[in-house]
């Protein structure tokens, strides 16, 4: 048996990871400036985060949702303290296509509507409510077209209004900053519209962080600079470091039921254990400050250089959409400089490290960057 084919691969295998840097299996160093898909949030091999997880599978690896499991009560009482949603609840389930799959659930469960209104170009997973989302028709199966989500394009209140005021929508699903379309940006205008136009209809606002949240744009949800407050928040990626876990925050208004939602694995321990020793290296090394101050050297060298056409984003999450003629930088950074960065179509670099990042790293790439130029 072989693996079934997914992705085109480079013929790169990284066998150790510490910090932001890499090494392959022959020994030749990399640093890692996409963190396998914004994941890697507090660098790889944390010592810290590798003795927790260690110390839990010394105890105990797994048990079912059947009893009392204190660290994800611990996990929820933290992740409401940091992120400034102490009165939400949370959801536990194992990647960002599961939670928002679980958030678009809920809010049909709670306004007994259908419909899901989504952006244009968004990217919300890979299960069967959440690629219906996904503006993608490529990653979609027949299976997938039931008719009941529709697209309006990001930052159009005029269409986003139309659709809304038809009351026939569940819920209204956005992303904190569009990551796989190549780092878009909702407007905090547009997001203050969005949750009252929400309000007066009885349709739930969905802000899907899966990418966007945990620190990485320099605050914890990429949507707080608004001053919204969604009804339904969901996280995964950076929230274990590697480790699969996804959540769904759920605001006290929004009932609950036994059975209404459930996983095996969510919630298990060694996620949760992941998950709280991330939550303390981000407070104990003030990585969402550093996130804001390293993504400020990386403005400064980038936004202005000969080879961007735009420099898109916030902080750690960075989209440069390159001039005409340097579609084949992204391999040379790699081959030639051994900077790991990751894309969106064949003139977008994305730029997402580890919240650890030094400003010296920063400064590192920007030289190698020029150099290739």
């Amino acid at each position: 048996m072989e693996p079934f084919k997914t992705y085109k691969l480079w013929d790169i295998e990284p066998v150790r990871g510490l910090d932001t840097k890499l090494w392959d299996s022959l020994g030749v160093e990399y640093t890692d400036l996409y963190g396998g898909h914004a994941v890697i949030s507090v660098g790889h091999c944390h010592p810290y985060y590798v003795e927790k997880i260690s110390e839990q599978l010394h105890r105990l690896g797994f048990y079912s949702n059947a009893v009392q499991n204190s660290l994800q009560k611990d996990l929820a009482r933290r992740l409401g303290e940091v992120s400034g949603y102490a009165d939400y609840s949370l959801f536990l389930c194992n990647s960002g296509a599961e939670a928002n799959e679980n958030a678009m659930k809920l809010a049909s469960f709670q306004t007994s509507r259908e419909k899901i209104l989504a952006f244009r170009k968004a990217f919300h997973g890979r299960t069967s409510g959440a690629v219906e989302a996904t503006d993608n028709p490529k990653i979609q199966a027949p299976f997938n077209h039931s008719g009941k989500v529709t697209f309006v394009p990001l930052n159009d209140l005029g269409s986003a209004e139309k659709e809304i005021r038809t009351k026939t929508y569940a819920g209204v699903i956005v992303e904190g900053i569009q990551g796989v379309a190549g780092i878009h940006s909702p407007t905090d205008a547009f997001l203050k519209e969005l949750e009252k136009l929400c309000r007066e209809t009885g349709t739930l606002l969905i802000l899907d962080e899966v990418q966007s949240g945990y620190g990485r744009t320099g605050h914890f949800f990429a949507h707080q600079p608004s001053g919204i407050r969604p009804d339904i928040i969901t996280t995964a990626k950076g929230m274990g470091n590697g480790f699969p876990i996804g959540g769904v925050l759920i605001a006290p208004d929004i009932r609950s039921e036994y059975g209404m939602l459930g996983t095996t694995f969510g919630g298990n321990h060694l996620a949760c254990t992941a998950a709280l020793a991330v939550l303390d290296i981000i407070e104990n090394e003030h990585l969402i400050e550093n996130a804001a101050r390293v993504g400020d050297v990386f403005k400064a060298g980038l936004s202005s250089n000969k080879a961007v056409l735009e420099y898109r984003g916030r902080g750690l999450m960075i989209g440069l959409e390159l001039q005409e003629g340097y579609s084949g930088l992204r391999d040379r950074l790699l081959f030639e400089k051994h900077y790991f960065t990751g894309a969106a179509g064949p003139s977008v670099i994305r730029l997402l490290p580890s919240l650890t990042i030094s400003p010296e790293t920063a400064k590192e790439f920007i030289k190698s960057w020029n150099e290739l130029i």
